[in-house]
């Protein structure tokens, strides 16, 4: 998956993984057989279904996940052990799949994170957003996108000498707000020790206690010190503790955030670190953030064979993490400046898609393939598009002659603009398209990120993240469409 250098410090994402208790009784070998498991039904926790002469007890949300063949430890079954004669209905019958998100144990147990109940909204906060876009936090109160999130991303820290240390100090922590500019309304004074971005955060957990804030490090431009990270990953952890827990600024965030585009292959440069560097460093993070500190990351959502997803091990790194976050945006877009046409973001695949295995779809069943639990990824949606322009046909598909003309970058264009600048006038991959005056664009509008959290809810997803914040309206349009379909 290609990212340009603006998505470079583009994107992030996260990670939590709750650990639940399991009712672990068994059931004697004279037990009624319960109802026989049906591929097409949708089971949750406790529900009770029989197959082969067993009963079995699901542990979280599961469908089409055959009993017989998912009951080890780490499995959403429990083999409750032989049956026989009559039958037992299920002790809650299956239903759609519940408002408290399914969590399910990782694959190897990591030290046990913190658990946080409900299903995450992630945002991305960009720390140069404050300049050009003239976007500050007091912008994520004001829009009504606060009492949405659950968590924000703080993006980016930088990686250089394989070591965590401050991307922009002037927007972090030395900008002075005036007291219009400030979340609480009070002006920041030329002693007081910390201000910035950093302190706005401050305040604005402050007005919403239950708000996480997570501190995002790499992106796009700033991936290329992982490699020296994971030439020494203790010395890596130790840098990022002391950035994250600064005594300066230790209570605005609650963990870390790897974004490392990519994991032995390339993005802006190449890594050849090895397939198990990326679960090396996680695991010298979780080791030293402990149990008490949130530890997600972005990662690559390359679902092709053979695709990034495959050159390193991600499943080690994310069963000790919290919440994975899969970038299932910028599969496609003008750095291919001559088309075809595609958006950037599609759900599922579709007649004539460029590249196999750039959809959401085929990165989420990647990941559970490889163990992944569903209920640690989250799905992934721009608050932006990507266009061509010289375009002349409106179906996904055509020909262009470069990028399309953006307010910030060539070929990117925030939905705030798009939605009135060039309107959606199709769909096709669960994403939406739009193709005006010579230029053709793909973006997701309220209703296809309705469609895609219906996807993430049948799939058992722990939520949803996005990219980011200065994207939405001014009364933020998508993130309400996030949270009112989650």
């Amino acid at each position: 998956m290609r990212t340009t250098p603006r998505r470079a410090l583009i994107t992030g994402a996260i990670v939590l993984a709750s650990s639940i208790a399991v009712p672990m009784s068994q059931a004697s070998a004279a037990a009624a057989c319960a109802t026989p498991w049906s591929a097409s039904a949708v089971y949750v926790k406790d529900n009770v279904s029989s197959q082969n002469g067993h009963n079995y007890t699901a542990k979280w949300w599961t469908q089409n996940e055959s009993p017989a063949t998912n009951s080890s430890q780490w499995a959403v079954w429990i083999d409750n052990g032989v049956c026989g004669g009559g039958t037992t209905p299920p002790t809650t019958p299956p239903t759609t799949p519940p408002t408290t998100p399914p969590t399910t144990p990782p694959t190897t147990p990591p030290t046990t994170p913190p658990a946080t109940g409900d299903k995450w909204v992630v945002g991305y906060f960009a720390e140069w957003g404050v300049y050009g876009r003239g976007y500050h936090v007091k912008n994520i109160d004001t829009s009504g996108s606060a009492s949405k999130l659950t968590h924000i991303l703080y993006a980016f820290a930088n990686t250089t000498g394989g070591r965590c240390s401050i991307g922009d100090s002037y927007a972090d922590y030395e900008k002075a707000y005036t007291a219009a500019e400030s979340v609480d309304g009070v002006a920041d004074t030329w002693d007081q020790p910390l201000r910035g971005s950093f302190n706005q955060l401050r305040k604005l957990k402050k007005k919403y206690p239950g708000l996480k804030v997570i501190y995002s490090v790499g992106g796009w431009t700033w991936s290329g010190g992982f490699t020296q990270a994971a030439a020494n990953p203790g010395a890596f952890a130790e840098s990022c503790y002391n950035l994250v827990e600064d005594p300066r600024w230790a209570d605005v965030f609650d963990g870390i955030d790897i974004d490392w585009e990519y994991p032995n292959a390339c993005g802006l440069s190449c890594d050849a670190s090895g397939p198990a560097a990326y679960a090396n460093v996680i695991s010298a993070l979780r080791t030293r953030f402990g149990s008490n500190n949130l530890i997600t990351s972005a990662i690559s959502a390359d679902g092709s064979n053979g695709g990034k997803l495959d050159v390193a091990d991600y499943a080690a790194g994310i069963a000790k993490l919290d919440k994975v976050f899969p970038m299932t945006y910028d599969y496609f877009g003008a750095f291919s400046a001559q088309g075809p046409t595609a958006p950037h973001s599609p759900l599922t695949s579709y007649n004539g898609i460029p590249q196999a295995g750039f959809n959401s779809d085929a990165a989420i069943q990647k990941l559970k393939s490889k163990g992944v639990p569903a209920a640690k990824i989250l799905l992934g949606i721009g608050f932006y598009g990507r266009g061509w322009t010289g375009v002349t046909q409106a179906a996904p598909g055509g020909s262009a002659t470069g990028a399309a003309p953006g307010t910030y970058e060539a070929g990117i264009e925030d939905y705030k603009v798009l939605k009135t600048k060039c309107p959606a006038t199709g769909t096709v991959g669960g994403t939406a398209y739009a193709f005006c005056g010579g230029n053709w664009w793909g973006y997701d509008t309220p209703s296809t990120i309705a469609g895609k959290l219906t996807y993430a809810k049948n799939q058992g997803l722990g939520g949803a993240f996005f990219w980011e914040l200065s994207g939405d309206t001014a009364n933020g349009e998508l993130i309400t469409a996030i949270k009112s379909n989650l």
